[in-house]
């Protein structure tokens, strides 16, 4: 089970928390290049690695649940103070990534923007409040900002760089793969 955690907190770091800034490059490319790349083709391969992801970590969930349920904080965090937050993040986490499965609101690219965003919008409010809690010391040396505001603003623009980076390199290999097709015929 360690090894499977390991994996999926790999996947995370490297490719989920970069959807959000992917959907956005290929929206960019979209609008500045027209239709001379493959966004669409794009965009489906990124829909098919949000429903294959979600049915892993559901997965994961549902066996940790049954088999190692004192690893899995579920109990104390779906029945606590902030019931009603976690069952939304739950939610949005493992059943909203299903409505990908219907083609027509898939393929836009601002609703598969809006599920990855809500995909992990957890992540994103923890370092939200993360960065504004830290913005507003009132221990801090001259107002300076502590290392993990840096830290926190460096982690985000990594995602960002990251997630454009990997948008590029999936459109150029799409593109790659569309003219050896048209080379074949």
């Amino acid at each position: 089970m360690e090894v499977y955690n390991r994996i999926i907190s790999l996947v995370d770091s490297n490719l989920i928390y970069c959807l959000v800034p992917m959907i956005l490059a290929l929206i960019l490319i979209r609008l500045i290049f027209k239709d001379k790349y493959p966004t669409k083709k794009a965009l489906n391969l990124i829909r098919w690695t949000i429903i294959g992801y979600t049915i892993v970590t559901l997965l994961y969930f549902l066996i940790g649940m049954s088999f190692y349920s004192e690893d899995f904080a579920f109990t104390n965090r779906a029945t606590g103070p902030y019931k009603y937050m976690y069952w939304f993040m739950l939610l949005c986490t493992s059943v909203l990534p299903f409505t990908l499965l219907n083609k027509k609101i898939s393929s836009s690219f601002w609703y598969v923007l809006l599920i990855a965003f809500f995909m992990k919008v957890g992540v994103y409010f923890e370092r939200f409040v993360l960065l504004t809690t830290s913005f507003h010391r009132d221990y801090a040396p001259n107002g300076r900002m502590t290392n993990i505001t840096d830290s926190l603003i460096y982690g985000i623009s990594v995602f960002f760089l990251q997630g454009f980076i990997i948008s590029i390199l999936i459109l150029g290999i799409l593109k790659i793969i569309e003219r050896k097709k048209m080379h074949a015929a």
